[in-house]
């Protein structure tokens, strides 16, 4: 079965990592399905139904975006605020719609490892300032796997280095 990559990066043509990871997948549309948040809802409308449909044909499904202020892209915030409702994903007569399928994180960071280390410059480690994506699926009984990370990400990155990335990525999505 295939795995789904939802993909939430405002400004994805510009974008050295993300467009790069996905450009990788994009060579095997028998493994992966890639959605674009801001190409499918550039008026950040969404639709629920249809949002929630694309989620439950998945067993595997992996967010990926660029952390933004120790968080997700707007857009990403939107989506789980408005698709992760009561009465689908939670809820006394919901079904848990998300239960057991397997869950996992794909971030670009711009800041280095060290920054996101109790020694760092933010005092936290990249776990921490993740938490909340952990709980989220937890409350709603995905199974949650550890997240990858790309950390010093930036459009000055060498192409070696993303190349690097891309390629551990590409095995963290193979092995999910």
């Amino acid at each position: 079965m295939k795995t789904l990559i939802i993909l939430t990066h405002p400004n994805i043509e510009n974008s050295v990592t993300n467009k790069r990871w996905i450009e990788e997948l994009e060579k095997y549309p028998n493994k992966f399905d890639i959605h674009q948040l801001y190409k499918v809802y550039p008026n950040e409308k969404i639709n629920v139904i249809a949002e929630q449909k694309l989620m439950e044909k998945y067993n595997k499904i992996i967010f990926q975006f660029p952390l933004y202020w120790f968080s997700s892209p707007p857009l990403l915030k939107k989506w789980f605020d408005e698709v992760l409702i009561y009465g689908w994903a939670f809820g006394c007569k919901s079904g848990y719609k998300l239960e057991n399928k397997k869950i996992g994180l794909a971030i670009s960071a711009g800041a280095t490892e060290d920054n996101y280390s109790l020694k760092g410059d933010y005092k936290h480690t990249l776990k921490d300032i993740l938490a909340p994506f952990e709980l989220t699926f937890k409350y709603v009984k995905a199974n949650y796997h550890p997240y990858f990370v790309n950390y010093g990400a930036d459009s000055d990155t060498p192409s070696e280095v993303i190349e690097g990335s891309t390629r551990k990525y590409f095995i963290f999505v193979n092995t999910f």
